[in-house]
């Protein structure tokens, strides 16, 4: 292929050159799959900012405007639906109430709640049922004494034009939802009367009220309610019973069926201290509650008076008028989705880069390309190295565009949001991407598997983080601690950013402030410190995992599970590590069950091995390799201490039948399986310890053919090459010589992509690559297999001109490829060799016969049986059809010369038409060695 050289192995700079080059080149050949990856988020952003356009066009319409007449607009002019747009200098004054439970749903005594102090359930039909008040406290008396003033109205005035005076002083209450109506009491606009809670009320005790408020006049029903106040001997009764009138009230509506509960505490004449339990269900879900119109400020108010009339008199109380809103300037409502749905939906576009880098990596695991790759001298920190710069690279190129096409397009959650916190929180997230995917790809051997668990992945924890994770962030009695350790989970640690990102966006947008800022991360509220803290040291800590995990478990070249302390350990020379001589007494008996050729190999690779420096190629020093039997089954000894030495310039074949044990000794020699005993020597390095400096020697044709589809034959040999330390002119004529010499050079073969190529241009590219870089020592796996006979013959002149200068080891099932390639073969059966030696010297030792063909008229045949029986008593016939007649002579009983001698006698006596004398072909040969061997392991 090319010139022996003394060319230093290829440096880290030049093996991550290769690498890259590679990667781009095989990223440009996938360039609409890359445009479509990044192109994805933009099109959902286009997606969200049409149906954005589409909602704001909705709620631009007057409908939604702040109400006008006569071209004057207020709040006095607009319906509940326009009242949100209208600016409110000077908000409604409204009477505070209490939360009362509509009549049909009051507490009362049932057989699930047998409760002593309440009415029959039959109250209820009449809808005559109390208003209950739990109580319960310390000091029992005193909490009672307080009891009994909490319902006592204070209001005697029947002047209903001071309204704001009677409806403070009375205990008036609501069974109208709390819920947002725009700075308005739901009550004064709702159809359900008002209650005026007293201790007695008249059968009929109803009347009518009409006041104005904001320029509306207002007319309610004024309905009397009897108040019924009941102790209970602590607060878990309590909880007790507002649990079960939960339960008992109507769910659909969300109620309970008592006004409040209260709990004195330690509370005495001279300290009041209270717990209040009131009914924040009772709304209309919009999820939009106003905390000063939930009727919470009278359930505190009617507890100071109680305690103020016990301790200065009933004409002493304090004055709660009114509750209002906050003055609010006027606004437009315009919704903001890609804050409102950004958590989840950011979620999922970000994390759609994971499937990507998984199924990437995994890729060249499956298709074995990366264990190719090493196996040519490429190490891992390169790779690794490459690998996470592309990945990187993508990543943010993906998340550039992104955030800049959002931000171009308008959607406020980037546009509102410090660039700078973006910037931190999305590079550091996609380096824990990558460090997630590296990790991953370590579990899985199929492209299939990992995608759809990729994908699972995506929408579980985007899902998980929506309906579980944001539940918790907004449940403040949630301890912030287990947040945290949630937040471990990488898909919820990247949920909780985005959704401070979308809540300082939408907040920022509905109030017209900015949204997050660096200032902001030290709010305790906002999580965005705490995830990038999170992020930041998971992964530093995962890629030192990952990269531990690849070498130890993962699918390519494994290696001893302390590898890493070899860094540690001062590097000794090779040789220090042989053992001189064999000393087990089981050494000695397999050595004296050996055959006499393979014995006396066995004494070439001792006698090396005692010297100063190796020059052989390779030397396997008794190399073993035992599997443990699984479920049951007992261990295989797969290779049966194998000795071989293999100089420069050698060719060596390996023939034996399937599941003899040559797979298992390339294997251990090339690194993919380590010996359970002995080892071997390339160039004089172990192969135990020094396998990545034996890689930048060896070449390998792996038995199927490891290739990039999208890459072209030329493009697989400079990357080849490159690993090899090749540059500039010297590549460039390595490449040439290397697709001439296969035949993939003329027509522009060598510039197609390899996926297009056929069976056997494939195989040839295969052995072009385990021959460029000139290697010391080259591993061929059935070479020319799916080789036609032309391309057959040419492919052996390529490995013949190879040989000259380096050691080829070659399996092969092809009789005749064996005899033209290797100048020594092997006969492997059942771990070991049975015999090794050139191809005439094994036809001579093993085959015990000639064969003899003659050919005449059939009157004839029997005088050739004659001559036969002549030369050979032993003779067997073998083939007779119309006078062509085929006999087996064992040797022992024949020479050559007698056979030419008969031969020629036979002419003179008849007509001989044709005749001819064989030697023992090598499949002969092979097939009676391995029948041999395999009969007498099955004896002993």
């Amino acid at each position: 292929m090319e010139s022996s050289s003394s060319r230093a192995p290829a440096s880290f700079s030049t093996q991550a050159n290769a690498l890259l080059r590679k990667n781009l080149t095989f990223q440009k050949r996938n360039l609409k799959t890359n445009i479509g990856i990044v192109a994805f988020p933009i099109f959902l952003c286009v997606v969200i900012i049409l149906i954005q356009q589409v909602v704001n066009n909705e709620l631009d319409k007057d409908k939604y405007k702040c109400g006008c007449q006569n071209g004057v607009c207020g709040l006095e002019f607009s319906s509940l639906n326009q009242v949100s747009a209208c600016p409110i200098p000077s908000p409604p004054q409204w009477p505070a109430l209490f939360q009362v439970p509509r009549p049909e749903y009051r507490a009362a005594r049932t057989d699930f709640y047998p409760s002593d102090g309440l009415p029959n359930e039959s109250c209820k039909a009449s809808q005559s049922c109390p208003a209950a008040v739990l109580l319960t406290g310390g000091n029992r008396s005193f909490a009672q004494s307080l009891g009994q003033s909490l319902l006592m109205s204070s209001s005697s005035s029947s002047d209903l034009s001071d309204y704001l005076s009677i409806l403070s002083n009375s205990m008036l209450g609501t069974d109208a939802p709390s819920g947002d109506t725009q700075f308005i009491e739901p009550a004064f606009i709702s159809d359900r009367p008002l209650y005026v809670i007293q201790p007695q009320c008249e059968s009929n005790d109803t009347s009518q009220i009409s006041f104005k408020n904001s320029n509306k006049q207002i007319q309610m029903e004024l309905k009397c309610v009897q108040g019924l106040t009941l102790w209970r001997d602590n607060s878990s009764l309590i909880n007790d019973d507002l649990f079960k009138g939960y339960r008992q009230g109507n769910l659909e509506r969300k109620t309970n069926e008592f006004i409040a509960a209260y709990d004195f505490l330690n509370s005495n004449e001279n300290a009041l201290n209270l717990n209040i339990w009131y009914n924040s269900t009772y709304n209309n879900d919009t999820g939009f509650v106003n905390v000063a119109l939930m009727r919470v400020p009278r359930t505190v108010n009617v507890a100071s008076n109680a305690y103020l009339k016990f301790r200065k008199g009933s004409g002493v109380m304090s004055m709660f008028e009114y509750v209002k809103e906050m003055p609010k300037l006027g606004t437009k409502l315009k919704l903001d989705f890609s804050s409102l749905l950004g958590a989840l939906f950011f979620t999922w576009i970000i994390e759609l880069l994971f499937p990507v880098i998984l199924t990437y990596t995994v890729y060249e695991r499956q298709q074995k390309l990366k264990i190719m790759m090493n196996m040519h001298g490429l190490k891992d920190g390169p790779y690794w190295m490459i690998s996470y710069i592309y990945f990187f690279a993508l990543s943010a190129f993906y998340m550039i565009c992104f955030v800049i096409f959002g931000s171009i397009i308008g959607l406020k959650f980037f546009r509102l949001n410090d660039y700078g916190i973006q910037l931190v929180f999305y590079f550091v997230y996609i380096n824990l991407q990558i460090a997630i995917a590296f990790l991953a790809s370590s579990f899985f051997s199929a492209v299939k598997t990992a995608t759809v668990i990729g994908y699972i992945y995506v929408f579980g924890s985007g899902l998980l983080g929506e309906f579980l994770l944001r539940f918790f962030i907004e449940d403040t009695s949630f301890p912030r601690g287990w947040i945290i350790v949630m937040e471990l989970i990488p898909g919820f640690s990247l949920y909780r950013g985005l959704y401070e990102f979308s809540q300082y966006a939408f907040s920022g947008n509905y109030m017209g402030t900015s949204g997050m800022r660096w200032k902001d991360l030290g709010d305790s509220e906002n999580g965005m410190k705490d995830v990038l803290i999170i992020m930041f040291l998971e992964s530093l800590l995962l890629f030192p995992i990952a990269f531990y995990l690849d070498q130890v478990v993962g699918g390519g070249i494994r290696k001893d599970r302390l590898f890493f302390l070899n860094y540690f350990r001062k590097k000794s020379s090779s040789l220090s590590r042989r053992r001189p001589s064999f000393q087990r007494q089981g050494s000695r008996v397999f050595v004296e069950m050996e055959k006499p050729d393979v014995s006396q190999e066995r004494e070439v690779v001792e006698q090396l091995l005692l010297k100063p420096s190796i020059s052989h190629a390779t030397i396997s020093d008794n190399l073993k390799k035992v599997y443990p039997g699984r479920d049951g089954n007992p261990d295989k000894l797969a290779v049966r201490g194998l000795s071989l030495a293999l100089p420069n310039g050698e060719c060596f074949g390996m023939l034996g039948p399937n599941g003899a044990g040559k797979t298992s000794f390339i294997n251990m020699m090339i690194g993919l399986i380590t010996p359970s005993s002995g080892t071997a020597y390339v160039q004089g390095m172990d192969i135990r310890t020094n396998m990545d400096e034996i890689y930048t020697s060896m070449g390998v044709c792996p038995q199927h053919d490891l290739l990039w589809e999208t890459l072209t034959g030329r493009e697989h040999l400079m990357f080849y090459g490159r690993l090899k330390n090749l540059k500039g002119a010297a590549l460039l004529q390595a490449v040439e010589d290397s697709l001439r010499s296969v035949n993939l050079f003329y027509g522009g073969v060598g510039d197609k992509q390899a996926g297009k190529y056929s069976g056997g241009m494939k195989r040839r590219l295969s052995v072009a690559i385990s021959l460029i870089g000139d290697p010391k020592v080259v591993y061929m796996d059935e070479p020319s297999t799916g080789l036609d006979p032309a391309s057959r013959n040419n492919l052996w002149n390529v490995v013949k001109r190879a040989k000259r200068d380096r050691a080829i080891i070659l399996t092969t099932h092809s009789m005749e490829e064996a005899e033209v390639l290797c100048d020594r073969l092997g006969i492997f059966v059942d771990g070991g060799f049975q015999c090794i030696g050139n191809p005439n010297e094994l036809k001579g030792r093993y085959g015990g016969s000639y064969v003899f063909t003659m050919t005449t008229s059939v009157d004839k045949e029997q005088e050739v049986e004659s001559l036969v029986q002549r030369l050979s008593p032993s003779a067997n016939k073998i083939y007779h059809i119309s006078g062509t007649q085929k006999f087996e002579l064992p040797k022992q009983e024949v020479r050559v010369a007698d056979v030419f001698r008969a031969v020629e006698i036979a002419k003179s006596k008849f007509t001989v038409h044709a005749w001819g004398l064989a030697d023992t072909t090598l499949e002969d040969v092979f097939i009676k060695v391995a029948k041999g061997a395999q009969s007498f392991n099955v004896l002993s």
